[in-house]
């Protein structure tokens, strides 16, 4: 033991005190704990989906949300066991501008649905998320009555970056939904553009949202998302805005007349409510279920679900096969100089894309 005296010792303090002063023993380390490696059981999630339990059914989408290789085969699995007993719901999609009040709507529709006696999902999509990466539907903050409902179920959709991005995974989140008995699903569009092609590409029913009193209600509003919808509604009508927003569904019958319908044997009409005084939903529902029955006595319904299967799998099945093609080595290698080849006009573009495909074919 070291008993070198420390430059300075109290009065009195004798050799303990330097003893105790000069060795120092160091804390023992706590033991290392390796991190604990997620399992999963496809058996387990797929009684608990089937039971509805929301926590099961949560790590369920996260699994097929996963961008690991490993965690596809086993989600897929999942999924094929699952499918029969999905398809029973009813699938909405529900678009609109920034401000326009979706998460306001969703929120009230979905406990007026909860008030009929519906089990509602609601998912989120926004194929630009793939910009950001980022978490998105933060408005579930928002929808702080509905997610305390044990009726309902809310998820953000998650990022891109594998096969199929967000539109798969929203699919896939659909269909674990429906087995876990949801009557209602409702899909938000967070994004612009693109998003209100591929959520009607995925629903039933589509309903478009709109506000009143910004100044020429048509300015803006393209023509070829309001030939997507199979209703229009305008939002806010309460309070001093009640006229306004009569005047604009008004207006919007008007154009509705001139464009094509979305729906085969359905006229799209334009409706007013207010999510705030939750007016307007009954008349809402009453529509979307005339539509459901429309379409189902004509056959529509089930047909439209197959086309949008079909056109499912050949969209998969062509980012698959361009995604094998860009991952191919040879590929990677030769790729960077023929594509400088075409821009300075050195390399004719068949030329260059027949001299890849070959190199595929001796591979």
């Amino acid at each position: 033991m070291n008993k070198r005296k420390p430059e300075w010792t109290p009065d009195g303090g004798g050799e303990g005190f330097a003893t105790s002063i000069v060795v120092s023993k160091e804390p023992p380390k706590a033991p290392h704990r390796k991190r604990k490696r997620r399992t999963w059981d496809v058996d387990a999630l797929m009684e608990g989906v089937l039971k509805g339990d929301r926590t099961l059914l949560s790590r369920a989408i996260t699994l097929i949300e996963s961008n690991s290789e490993k965690h596809f085969k086993i989600a897929q699995e999942l999924l094929r066991r699952l499918l029969p007993h999905s398809g029973k719901s009813l699938r909405i999609g529900i678009t609109g501008v920034p401000g326009v009040g979706k998460s306001s709507f969703i929120e009230s529709f979905g406990m007026y649905l909860i008030g009929q006696g519906k089990k509602v999902a609601v998912l989120a999509i926004d194929p630009s998320s793939t910009l950001s990466r980022g978490s998105i539907l933060g408005d579930k903050t928002r929808m702080e009555e509905l997610s305390k409902e044990p009726m309902s179920f809310i998820r953000p959709s998650p990022s891109s970056g594998i096969l199929g991005g967000v539109a798969r995974k929203t699919r896939e989140s659909i269909v674990l939904c429906e087995a876990a008995g949801y009557d209602v699903i409702l899909i938000e569009t967070v994004g612009v553009g693109q998003s209100e092609t591929t959520v009607r590409s995925m629903v039933d029913f589509f309903l478009l949202m709109q506000i009143a009193g910004a100044g020429d209600e048509l300015q803006g509003i393209k023509k070829g998302i309001m030939e997507l919808a199979d209703l229009i509604v305008v939002n806010k009508a309460d309070g001093d805005n009640i006229l306004r927003a009569e005047a604009a569904a008004r207006e919007y019958n008007n154009a509705l007349h001139y464009l094509r319908n979305a729906t085969k044997g359905w006229d799209t009409t334009a409706h007013t409510c207010s999510a705030k005084m939750r007016t307007g939903l009954d008349l809402i529902w009453e529509r979307i279920g005339e539509f459901r029955k429309n379409t189902g006595e004509s056959g529509f319904f089930e047909q439209r679900r197959k086309e949008q299967t079909a056109d499912w799998f050949e969209e998969l099945l062509g980012e698959a096969v361009l995604d094998k093609f860009f991952n191919n080595e040879v590929i990677k290698a030769d790729l960077p100089q023929l594509r400088k080849q075409v821009a300075k006009g050195e390399t004719p573009v068949a030329y260059a894309v027949s001299h890849l495909l070959s190199k595929l074919d001796d591979n």
